[in-house]
């Protein structure tokens, strides 16, 4: 989701010993957890409805809405296949992988009570399909043909070629069940509100067009797959690193995620502080280089096959980052089925002669002036030395001249889709583990980047091939097909993967599944007692 956008704060020297005092009460007097993150929700001209499920596309929105809505399906704490949440049941009905059959839950009912039907469902996915916002979020449901309620209960997806994912994607916070009643058919719900079945309701504090707080309620009508754990927990948003950081140390936050900048990961290794446990979880986090190919800047594939021959990815992670990053030669990541160093096998170590080598012979001047964009309050502080060190390359060279420029992610986001930007950075966590969702977003039709970019062999062949094999790996081949398609177009630049941590209190418990592979947070989990 933008996803996946993870937050990654600069959190240096705030994590200090427990202080007394945690464990905060809010509208009631009962003692619940508190996760700290500095993930900003905000509404804008640009994006009025940051919790509609129809246009949120992003890490941290959807993690509000994975603890307020209900999906059919959801995947289990420990990953895997996707098991029933709102359903009892779901399954294909032919070997083709094209017709999928979900029987809800019996007595299900949204949190105010109205009981949840098949068409309930069948609005909320032909709502999105309708609505089919800029911000790339329908692409997850375009595959559907046709939804066909039959009787109250039962829901049948009629897709419009084989896809082994869908049951994946019906996991996802896009194929929310929401009510007809509380939710325009045609148009964004505008603000912070949100009603569905799932296993909390919320509560908003805000500050103008910003959601500073997010209160989690144990909904008493919830039936589906997940045990809750607590009646309550509020997730703060900071503005800073330091903010947060404060918090943190006045024991005014139980739980620091969303997540920890490499100083913090370093001290809490090297310093363990009491009362405080650093958790490391497995991550799948990317960050890139994306392109506007249509920039004329760009539009020739030698500068971007310049820009990927002399990229050093190791001393990026490694200076920038630490040991919490390693270099990343595709968009799929090691850590996933199908994946292949692309990158590496084409340029191999970092070259300046073999990029002067590829501009020369595309009769390209040099130096190439260019200027990278990142966004300033997405990613933490590191995002910024990140870019410094991918200047500094590339300018060292002398084959390019480049400017880098830092702006707020409510204008770069906007401004990315218009194609503002020749050249940016974004990050990336996947909806789901599989391989696909590392090139769909990316390269199909109505794609998270809204890239001019398109191969047809990737979209037309490559990409539905790959979605027929029922066994993932049987879909190996086209996957490494479409990473070495990549490698020499360059439509995007990977960079490096990243790894995630989460610092708690000892006196937290089910902190080790609080945060999935994926990213998501599953606040359920989190509990009090010995830990």
């Amino acid at each position: 989701m933008n996803r996946k956008t993870l937050v990654l704060p600069a959190l240096a020297g705030v994590l200090a010993p427990v202080l007394a005092g945690c464990g905060t009460t809010v509208g009631g007097g009962e003692e619940h957890i508190v996760v700290g993150t500095t993930d900003q929700f905000v509404a804008t001209e640009d994006a009025p409805a940051p919790l509609d499920p129809a246009y949120a596309y992003d890490t941290g929105t959807w993690n509000v809405l994975r603890q307020t809505l209900q999906t059919l399906m959801h995947v289990p704490r420990g990953g895997g296949r996707p098991v029933g949440d709102a359903a009892s049941g779901c399954g294909f009905t032919d070997k083709a992988s094209q017709s999928f059959r979900c029987t809800l839950r019996e007595g299900l009912s949204f949190a105010d009570g109205t009981p949840v039907t098949s068409e309930d469902v069948k609005f909320s996915i032909e709502r999105v399909l309708a609505i089919k916002s800029d911000n790339g979020t329908a692409a997850l449901l375009a595959n559907i043909d046709k939804v066909e309620p039959q009787g109250e209960r039962a829901v049948v997806f009629h897709l419009k070629t084989p896809d082994a994912t869908f049951p994946y994607k019906l996991s996802t916070p896009v194929a929310g069940i929401v009510s007809k009643d509380k939710y325009d058919g045609k148009k964004l719900r505008e603000g912070f509100d949100v009603d569905g079945s799932g296993p909390y309701t919320l509560q908003v504090e805000r500050d103008g067009d910003r959601m500073t707080k997010a209160a989690f309620i144990k909904n008493p009508r919830y039936k589906g797959d997940v045990t809750l754990r607590n009646d309550k927990v509020e997730l703060r948003s900071f503005e800073t690193a330091e903010a947060m950081g404060d918090a943190l140390k006045a024991g005014q936050v139980d739980l620091a995620t969303r997540a920890l900048g490499p100083e913090q990961i370093k001290e809490l290794g090297d310093d363990p502080k009491p009362g405080i446990e650093l958790i490391e979880v497995p991550g799948l986090e990317i960050r890139y280089l994306a392109f506007n190919t249509t920039d004329p800047s760009v539009k020739n594939k030698a500068v971007r096959q310049a820009m990927a021959a002399v990229v050093d990815r190791g001393r990026i992670a490694g200076e920038v980052y630490g040991s919490t990053a390693q270099p990343l030669y595709s968009l799929i990541p090691s850590s996933i089925p199908a994946h292949t160093n692309s990158f590496f096998d084409k340029y191999g170590e970092p070259s300046k002669a073999k990029a002067a080598e590829l501009l020369r012979d595309a009769g390209i001047t040099t130096p190439v002036k260019l200027t990278l964009h990142y966004t300033t309050d997405r990613y933490g502080d590191s995002t910024a030395k990140e870019f410094a060190a991918l200047q500094s390359q590339l300018n060292a060279t002398g084959l390019f001249d480049v400017t880098v420029k830092g702006t707020k992610w409510s204008e770069f986001r906007p401004a990315q889709k218009r194609g503002d930007y020749p050249v940016y950075g974004l990050g990336w966590f996947p909806d789901f583990p599989d391989p696909d969702n590392y090139v769909a977003p990316f390269l199909d039709a109505d794609n998270f980047l809204n890239t001019p970019y398109v191969s047809k062999v990737v979209r037309d062949r490559l990409i539905p091939q790959s979605r027929r094999e029922a066994d993932r790996n049987a879909a190996a081949p086209a996957f490494e097909q479409m990473q070495e398609i990549v490698a020499g177009d360059v439509p995007v630049l990977p960079l490096w993967q990243g790894k995630q941590y989460v610092a708690a209190r000892d006196d937290v418990t089910g902190v080790e599944w609080a945060l999935n592979n994926s990213s998501d947070l599953q606040l359920w989990e989190l509990g009090r007692g010995t830990a």
